[in-house]
């Protein structure tokens, strides 16, 4: 059986950790001018996925997921 392909955009864009979890970052960042200071902090950090695109980001990502 051949091996399964990673999509790559979204190997760039989401991270998956330890416990199973999917993080994202938000697609915000490349606005930044007028943007809320509380909205900047939240930039650098990764946001938890949906439960909802699981499904996509099991074909997307057939290594990363469980």
């Amino acid at each position: 059986m051949p091996k399964m392909k990673t999509h790559k955009g979204a190997k760039r864009r989401f991270k998956v950790t330890g416990s199973g979890k999917v993080l994202q970052q938000k697609g915000v960042r490349g606005n930044k001018i007028n943007r809320p200071k509380r909205s900047q902090q939240k930039w650098g950090k990764d946001q938890p996925t949906s439960r909802a695109n699981r499904e996509h980001l099991k074909v997307a990502l057939p290594y990363g997921l469980k």
